[in-house]
């Protein structure tokens, strides 16, 4: 296998495992109601798509990963002037940070602070390159099927008057194109509608479910992978006595017993990361990326069992991992989550924003030394 074709694989591999983590955040939040606007494979920017129920499908310029873009999952307080700020950008339809501060007699900052909030709930669109000023913009509303549906369904056709046969009309749904203004009855109506679409409006376990569902969908895939392995494809075993091969199929019990096993024993690896004793003995036996692409090109050459195999192993590392107690990993927010729901109280902004960088840190130094001496390997031939 060529150095190109083995770099392609694996990183294809590894856009899969991570959008399949990202769908998993994905699903349990459309299930809870929460607004997603993003479902994305690759990094964040300019990619290409569709949108459809309010969230935007589609691949992007870098194919590394993938992303779920959540509403509603800053951490901090609320701002106080969402409500009246909401609902002078909905009437105006495309506002500057001045007209909304204007409008709800409040400070350009205090304003900006608002819609910079709302633009993460996704409740509105926020400036854009082309834009001179901080401009603001409702967003977009077209009904769906299933809402229209819905409005049929409440008013079935019924004939009113038998001798002209009038049925009355399903009453309109509206529409509105971005920017374009509408009409704001109850201001706190349309806050908590928004507001109930958030991630921070959920009680703590629905939450937590959020959070965990990403690494949970990754180990899940690793009990898929062993049982299509062991049980459907089957495996060759051979008796060291004799000599002789035999196909065993494993039973699916045994299959998922075999995937908890393998799970097990990454999470005592991973474990040895906060024990001094084995911490850099943990480390050394670590691989980078560039340790995956190396090891890639094995487990890929010797066909499609091997290369699901090598999959799972990687898709457990990667929701392990994940559950780390390090802020900006799931783990960490969890943790966070954890946190406030026995203290009772908010972690500031600012709080947060100093974890997230204690934890960047602690994540890129562990790559940097997995990527030091993974590159040394290569060269030593130790990947060959």
């Amino acid at each position: 296998m060529t150095t190109f074709v083995m770099i392609v694989c694996a990183v294809l591999a590894l856009c899969f495992l991570v959008f399949i983590h990202e769908a998993g955040h994905f699903l349990a939040s459309r299930a809870f109601g929460v607004r997603v606007t993003e479902l994305m494979l690759g990094l964040p920017g300019p990619g290409i798509g569709f949108t459809k129920g309010g969230t935007r499908y589609g691949v992007t310029a870098v194919l590394l990963g993938g992303y779920a873009r959540v509403c509603g999952m800053e951490a901090g307080e609320m701002s106080p002037h969402l409500r009246d700020v909401l609902a002078a950008l909905y009437r105006r339809g495309t506002a500057t940070m001045e007209d909304v501060a204007a409008d709800c007699g409040i400070t350009d900052d205090e304003a900006y602070e608002a819609l910079e909030e709302l633009v993460e709930w996704g409740s509105c669109s926020g400036p854009t390159k082309k834009d001179q000023f901080n401009t603001y913009r409702a967003p977009e509303v077209r009904p769906t099927g299933k809402q229209l549906r819905a409005a049929r369904a409440a008013h079935p056709a019924g004939v009113v008057d038998p001798s002209l046969a009038v049925r009355p009309a399903a009453p309109a749904l509206a529409s509105y194109a971005l920017g374009e203004p509408r009409p704001v009855d109850d201001p706190q109506a349309l806050f908590d509608r928004e507001h109930a679409q958030q991630y921070r409006s959920l009680p703590f376990w629905k939450r937590s479910a959020i959070l965990l569902a990403g690494p949970l969908v990754n180990l899940l895939f690793t009990m898929v992978a062993f049982v299509v392995i062991y049980s459907v494809i089957g495996v060759d075993l051979r008796y060291v006595d004799t000599g002789e091969v035999i196909h065993f199929h494993a039973t699916p019990l045994q299959s998922i017993q075999a995937g908890f096993a393998y799970i097990g024993m990454v999470v005592q690896a991973v474990a040895g990361l906060f024990n001094p004793a084995t911490a850099a003995q943990t480390v050394e036996s670590s691989a980078s990326i560039v340790g995956i692409v190396a090891m890639s090109g094995d487990f890929f050459e010797k066909g499609f069992v091997d290369s699901l195999f090598f999959m799972a192993m990687i898709s457990v590392s990667l929701g392990i991992m994940n559950l780390l107690p390090i802020p900006p990993l799931d783990g960490g927010r969890f943790a966070v989550e954890v946190f406030q729901k026995l203290t009772r109280k908010t972690v500031p902004t600012k709080v947060m924003g100093y974890l997230t960088v204690a934890g960047m840190v602690l994540f890129l130094g562990f790559f940097a030394i997995m990527l030091s001496q993974d590159v040394q390997r290569l060269f030593a031939g130790f990947y060959s």
